[in-house]
């Protein structure tokens, strides 16, 4: 019985200790830093064997004014051109290369705040300026991928370069037949769409760890680019990283036809002029603009999405009894310039032009006794920052 005992007693002591070996051998691996991060280094011993081209040179190079997508059995939607030689909506595809080509950029985008949903914005920066690009990429929370001020390298050949609505972006063709959409049977068609969240990442290399202090912001007068009204030239402001100064909400918005509207005191969920940022769109889904202007009397508008997290706040100075101190906030936006017109049969307006914040974090206002001076900076405290209110009913 003793010798059963110890028999069984070894045999536990035997399976104990093959489960602790098995459960070590088990154990996962470190995490390799240089299989995420590539060093600057690594990164142009790849670069070596392919292309290098600037964000420009990518566009000059591959994107052309129709695209090589539309054709008799291939068509864009029936809002992409009026005249058959500006296109707002285009497809071009990038062959592929026995070698391949390359882009690089930082990110200067973040959707936490669910204000630049599926989209990335890259910039580069070559002999001092600042080039831009969008990248359309299918997928959600893609800044806990790619952060911002992260460096990546993309191998683009095999994907397309088109314009949505005239903003140039890296992208795939997709077809839209969504026959639900406001407008719908204007909408059908080939467009820039999404790339496959496994296709972009097969294609991407981070390079170095993401650095914030590392994005370059260009400082512009809002007369600078919206007085840009051919729509060529607006593909090269598109996107870029751009700061306004001294500058404060109006509580308007623009009407389709350009003219200027009060934001009224509705409950935003189902008033679209209530004085928030984004009020409902009636599940339309189209960016919702509030009006900023500068010292100077320039006026541009500020986007944000109904979805975003920000959506129902109020405007800075707004309240649920109007938008009578809007003008008291001043201070310095900054965010993505975006020239956005998706129906050709409207000229090229200043009211094309918006900047899309990312976050409340990128309005730097303070309530100014002077009412619109500019402040100076010994005279910005957090008493004076603009207070961020939810809509309450």
């Amino acid at each position: 019985m003793k010798t059963m005992q110890f028999i069984i007693h070894n045999s536990k002591s035997i399976l104990a200790s093959a489960l602790m070996a098995l459960c070590v051998a088990c154990a996962p691996t470190p995490i390799d830093e240089a299989s995420l991060f590539l060093t600057e280094e690594a990164a142009n011993q790849l670069i070596e064997q392919g292309t290098l081209l600037t964000l420009h040179e990518l566009k000059d190079s591959f994107m052309t004014e129709k695209g090589n997508y539309l054709s008799d059995t291939t068509l864009y939607r029936t809002r992409a051109t009026k005249d058959g030689k500006n296109y707002l909506f285009s497809i071009d595809t990038i062959p592929t290369f026995d070698t391949p080509i390359y882009i690089r950029g930082r990110v200067t985008t973040d959707d936490y705040a669910g204000n630049f949903y599926k989209t990335l914005c890259i910039q580069q920066i070559v002999n001092g300026e600042q080039q831009a690009l969008r990248l359309s990429v299918d997928a959600g929370s893609i800044g806990g991928l790619y952060q911002i001020g992260q460096e990546i390298l993309i191998r683009v050949d095999g994907l397309a370069i088109g314009r949505y609505a005239n903003q140039p972006q890296l992208c795939l063709p997709t077809y839209n037949n969504n026959i639900y959409a406001n407008n719908a049977e204007q909408k059908v068609g080939w467009a820039a769409g999404r790339i496959p969240i496994a296709i972009f990442r097969a294609r991407t290399q981070c390079i170095g760890k993401p650095d914030v202090s590392k994005l370059v912001y260009d400082e512009y007068e809002i007369q600078e680019f919206i007085s840009v009204l051919n729509i060529q030239e607006a593909r090269k402001w598109d996107a870029k990283l751009v700061r306004i100064k001294n500058v404060h909400y109006t509580g308007k918005y623009f009407e389709s036809n350009g003219s200027q509207s009060k934001c009224s005191t509705g409950d935003p969920e189902t008033d679209g002029n209530a004085n928030v940022f984004a009020p409902t769109t009636e599940n339309i889904g189209y960016p919702q603009s509030r009006i900023v202007e500068d010292l100077k009397g320039n006026k541009v508008s500020i986007s944000a999405s109904e979805y975003a997290k920000f959506a129902h706040f109020y405007l800075p100075g707004a309240n649920k009894n109007g938008i009578d101190s809007c003008k008291n906030y001043v201070g310095d936006v900054v965010g993505i310039l975006g020239y956005y017109n998706d129906n050709a049969k409207y000229d090229p307006a200043a009211d094309d032009w918006a900047i899309s914040i990312r976050s409340l974090d990128d309005l730097h206002l303070y309530y100014d006794t002077n009412k619109n001076l500019q402040l100076e900076e010994e005279e910005k405290t957090i008493e004076g920052l603009w207070p961020r209110i939810e809509y309450t009913k």
